[in-house]
C-alpha cells in the first residue's frame, strides 16, 4: 500500500477493480480513526456534534469526552496495486443509525469489526448481522487500555477458529494496514472455493 503523499491522491487511471470493505463496531470504537489513519486520500466524514437529542438513547457513559459522532459512513480509499483499489466505509456505531448497515454491507467483501476490551458486549450486534449477511470478517482488538488477551476475547465473543483476531491500535497507520492485510488474506480464502468452482 502506498504511503499517504498528498492530501489529494489522484485515482490511478490503471484502476479497474474496486474492492469494499465495511468498518463495523460500538460507539466510539474507533471506526472513524482506524478510516482517517489509513485512507491515503482525505477521507470523507460524517462526524456532527453530539447533542441532546441523543441523551437517552445513545449510551456514552464509557467513551465520556467524546463530542462528535458518525450519522452516515466515513469513507476513505487505499491503491492497493496498479488496478486494485480498496475503498473503506466506516459505519456508524449507535443503534438509532443502524439501518444503515445493510446498505453499506451491499456490494461489500468483507469487514472489520473493531472491539474495545472494556465493551465487548457492543460487539455483538456487528457480528450477528456479517453473520447473518454470511460475510466474511477479521475482529480487531483496539487497545485503549491493557486489557484480556485475544484468546479471552476470542472466547467472550465466541469467535470460531476460522475468524481472524488480531490487537491493533487505530490511531497508527501501520497498525490498521496490518489488520487490512489479515482481511485480504482471509478474504483469498473464502472466496477461493467459489473461483475454483467456476473455473
Amino acid at each position: 500500500m502506498p504511503s499517504r503523499t498528498s492530501e489529494r491522491a489522484p485515482l490511478r487511471a490503471t484502476a479497474a477493480d474496486a474492492l469494499k470493505i465495511v468498518i463495523v463496531g460500538g460507539l466510539g470504537v474507533g471506526k472513524t480513526t482506524m478510516v482517517g489513519a489509513v485512507s491515503e486520500i482525505r477521507p470523507l466524514s460524517t462526524e456532527e456534534v453530539m447533542t441532546e437529542a441523543g441523551v437517552g438513547i445513545d449510551d456514552i457513559r464509557r467513551v465520556r469526552g467524546k463530542a462528535t459522532t458518525t450519522v452516515a459512513f466515513d469513507f476513505g480509499r487505499i491503491t492497493l496495486t496498479e488496478s486494485k483499489v480498496l475503498y473503506l466505509f466506516g459505519a456508524p456505531g449507535q443503534q438509532r443509525f443502524w439501518y444503515v448497515w445493510d446498505q453499506l454491507f451491499s456490494g461489500s467483501l468483507g469487514a472489520v469489526v473493531l472491539v474495545d476490551t472494556r465493551r465487548l458486549q457492543d460487539s455483538w450486534y456487528s457480528i450477528d448481522r456479517l453473520e447473518h449477511h454470511r460475510m466474511p470478517f477479521v475482529v480487531a482488538v483496539n487497545r485503549f487500555t491493557d486489557g484480556p488477551g485475544v484468546d479471552a476475547v476470542r472466547d467472550a465473543l465466541s469467535l470460531p477458529p476460522s475468524v481472524p483476531l488480531v490487537d491493533c491500535d487505530a490511531r497508527l497507520r501501520h497498525s490498521c494496514k496490518d489488520v487490512l492485510v489479515t482481511l485480504l488474506r482471509h478474504l483469498t480464502t473464502w472466496y477461493a472455493p467459489a473461483q475454483e468452482t467456476m473455473s
